[in-house]
């Protein structure tokens, strides 16, 4: 592997592990956290992603759906839950979804990304209408719903295990997992930040039980806030092993975490330099992962151009209107068009692909 200019020494020992394809210890990702050198870290991870996808950078045509905000949970990091009876408190029935989805739908979208509150004022069978009741009006969009953290509270709610609660959702229509509710993997943070959501085993055992399903899912991470970059090393070590162990992955989702305001002070906010350099160290640690994603709604449109040459392979999708990253405090549009992610991967010299969900690709521009 050539290296531009001269790296600094602390980063010549990873150099030759990467270049040799050895594994990074948290020890090693502590270093590139801690190095100033920037270009020489995007450089590592610009040429791992070239060998694992070439100049391809994929997205999809895909809506949000956010039923319901109404949330037992209380996390600190969240803008978007309600109470019940509260001021902007809402559940859609199964049909007001069906009629949200008509009122938006276009024949190119090839996703549903169902997430939203952890409502216990209605029963499970709610949550599975509205994927049934999506599967038989659209029989060819993919459905990509509720989070391990909502799977593990219909556990709760229902008495069942998460291995039952999955089985019947994948009888209703529901195709893959998507990665939220991870937030950070360790318990420290999750006892400050989401103790009323699924622990980090559980967590992690819902994703065992669906890859074990047959089922391929997807994994984030929410830094920002009061985590520590060691926590951040351990969260990627953690799916890197489950992901050893099954295979079931397809994507990791690094996601900045968003004040409470837009107003918010541009402190409150993460750098540019930490985005980018979480993405490229993402790559990197996550040697069994095929793709890094660069999540458009929470580091902007033009950070997200910068990061294909940082290690991101996938810049996520149109998402015709998102809500939970924009209650939180995001200054970015709720939806792009393809022509516009088209543009971005262009103006990036790299390749766009138009995917599905399973990185099948649908059209290479």
């Amino acid at each position: 592997m050539s290296i531009s200019a001269a790296p600094r020494q602390d980063l010549a020992p990873i150099i030759e592990k990467v270049s040799a394809g050895e594994r990074l210890t948290l020890e090693d990702g502590l270093t590139l956290y801690n190095s100033p050198d920037l270009l020489t870290i995007a450089q590592l991870a610009n040429q791992v992603n070239l060998s694992k996808n070439g100049e391809k950078v994929y997205f999809i045509q895909n809506m949000y759906i956010n039923p319901t905000n109404v949330c037992e949970a209380r996390c600190a990091f969240c803008g978007f839950r309600r109470d019940p009876g509260e001021e902007g408190a809402y559940t859609m029935s199964p049909e007001e979804v069906l009629e949200y989805v008509g009122e938006r739908f276009t024949e190119n979208i090839r996703e549903f990304h169902i997430v939203g509150g952890h409502n216990h004022t209605v029963p499970f069978d709610y949550y599975l209408n509205i994927i049934s009741i999506l599967k038989k009006h659209y029989p060819q969009v993919t459905i990509k719903a509720y989070t391990a953290a909502e799977i593990e509270f219909f556990s709760r709610l229902t008495g069942r295990s998460m291995e039952e609660v999955l089985k019947e959702l994948i009888d209703a229509g529901v195709d893959t997992l998507p990665g939220g509710g991870a937030e950070i993997l360790t318990e420290r943070y999750r006892a400050k930040m989401s103790p009323d959501k699924a622990s980090t085993d559980q967590w992690l055992e819902c994703h065992r039980i669906a890859h074990s399903l047959g089922m391929k899912t997807h994994v984030t991470m929410l830094y920002g806030s009061i985590e520590t970059l060691e926590e951040r090393l351990i969260h990627m070590i953690r799916v890197r092993e489950l992901q050893d162990e099954t295979g079931g992955f397809l994507c990791f989702i690094p996601l900045a975490v968003q004040p409470r305001k837009k107003s918010a002070s541009i402190k409150r906010r993460t750098s540019a330099m930490d985005d980018l350099k979480t993405i490229a160290i993402s790559r990197l640690m996550l040697d069994n992962f095929p793709h890094i994603k660069s999540y458009w709604i929470n580091i902007g449109t033009q950070l997200t151009q910068l990061s294909m040459h940082f290690g991101a392979s996938d810049i996520h999708g149109t998402l015709v209107e998102e809500r939970i990253s924009h209650s939180a405090g995001a200054l970015t549009q709720t939806a792009l068009t393809r022509d516009e992610l088209v543009w971005l991967i262009k103006g990036a010299n790299r390749i766009p692909v138009e995917r599905d969900t399973f990185y099948n690709e649908i059209r290479v521009y």
